[in-house]
């Protein structure tokens, strides 16, 4: 007889999101810290923008476990929170879609303020966006879900991973000495946009509180919504995934048995190609054209294998752990994760921005790993004596305020 998990009421089931979110939004800093302390583009690899030495190993062990991987985890968990908030609207007499409404424009205002005052690389203009068709599809059963998400995801990303393929056969070519001279101008080319790609970013980072400002705004006003365009195919479906997961019982109602094999096969299935792949590309000196497919699009499957599989897992980890100090800080920097994505850019920045400390251009990208430590300490030490006493991170407490000016905060 499958073997149930104790203790998961409603409440526990919050917390078990909490806590999941939590793990997520401290596995998103170790890739975003490369973004905080350098060009965008050297997020996609260790040679951008010039190789140093001692950074390979630590790039392959976060391509593994965390590229791509936790922002589809905090995904999934995204929609599964919008199920979660228009059944808390309904409860407190508010219209639950109006109030979804609300709460994604506002988001969308957060996010663009957050790309314009402080980083270039926000994510919550995309979930706002994203967002607003996921409640288009709010009131599908999760089976129809999981129909319309799944095959959605995995053939536009199948799509444009195979659109990907020429251009990377052809800097294979370029790199052998093997290629016509028009695609050895091509390749030149884009070596030459990624210069100046990376000559822009530095600007931006070496810059001063305003005039980094002035600089996002005049020269990538549009980001976060060309950004949206290009990614929307990701987010969109995991979020009605998210919804679908949560609704089917995942984090509340599932046997242990069918938990640890979903997280067996999940993690499994997605870590055996993204092995693969990160020695092949870290064999070839991690080649950009290839880089930039693998991490965009061609790794999209083994993403969501590895964030589902992950996800199984930590709700068994969280029936284990949620006693524990370590188990109820993680579900507290959960609770507080949208003051925790927002409070590690300015913490960050402060560190790496010209505005603050001015250390990015300083520090070598082989101390990038423990500045994620710093920030997962900053993350996890104040969410719980705060929740303690105001019950809601404070970003949070103005989020929900504004898209349920009517009611009480929902708990």
């Amino acid at each position: 007889m499958a073997q149930h998990l104790p203790s998961i009421s409603p409440t526990s089931r919050i917390e078990a999101l909490d806590f999941l979110r939590g793990v997520a939004v401290l596995g998103i800093l170790a890739i975003n810290v490369t973004g905080f302390w350098g060009p965008s583009l050297a997020t996609f690899s260790p040679v951008i923008p010039v190789p140093q030495p001692g950074t390979d190993g630590w790039f392959a062990l976060s391509f593994v476990l965390f590229e791509g991987k936790m922002r589809a985890l905090f995904t999934l968990l995204f929609g599964a929170s919008m199920v979660l908030f228009a059944q808390a609207a309904e409860r407190q007499g508010a219209d639950p879609d109006m109030a979804q409404v609300r709460r994604l424009l506002w988001l969308m205002l957060f996010g663009y303020l957050h790309f314009a005052l402080l980083w270039w690389g926000d994510i919550l203009f995309s979930y706002a966006l994203c967002g607003l068709g996921a409640l288009l599809f709010r009131q599908l059963s999760p089976r129809q879900l999981l129909a319309i998400a799944l095959p959605f995801y995995a053939l536009s990303q199948g799509i444009e991973a195979l659109l990907d393929l020429p251009g990377v056969m052809v800097e294979q070519a370029v790199l052998a000495g093997a290629a016509p001279a028009a695609d050895v101008a091509e390749q030149a080319g884009m070596m030459e946009r990624i210069a100046a790609s990376v000559a822009k970013d530095t600007a931006v980072l070496n810059a001063g509180f305003f005039e980094a400002i002035r600089l996002k705004l005049s020269q990538s006003a549009l980001q976060p919504l060309t950004s949206t365009l290009s990614t929307f195919t990701e987010t969109l479906p995991l979020m009605l995934t998210g919804m679908a997961l949560l609704r089917l019982g995942m984090f509340s109602g599932w046997s242990r048995q069918r938990l640890g094999l979903v997280a067996a096969i999940g993690i499994s299935v997605g870590a055996v190609p993204t092995v693969l792949a990160a020695h092949w590309l870290w064999t070839h000196q991690w080649p950009p054209r290839a880089m930039f497919a693998a991490i965009e699009h061609g790794m999209a499957l083994p993403h969501l294998f590895m964030a589902v599989g992950y996800a199984a897992g930590l709700v068994l980890l969280f029936a284990r752990v949620q006693s524990t100090v370590l188990g109820q800080s993680l579900a507290a920097a959960g609770r507080c994760a949208f003051t925790n994505y927002i409070g590690t850019t300015v913490l960050m920045g402060a560190i790496f921005s010209g505005w603050g400390l001015g250390l990015g251009p300083e520090l070598p990208r082989q101390w990038l790993p423990a500045f994620v430590v710093v920030g997962w300490a900053a993350m996890l030490a104040w969410p719980r004596w705060w929740l303690t006493r105001f019950g809601q991170g404070p970003l949070e407490a103005l989020w929900r305020r504004l898209a349920l000016p009517r009611v009480n905060p929902i708990q």
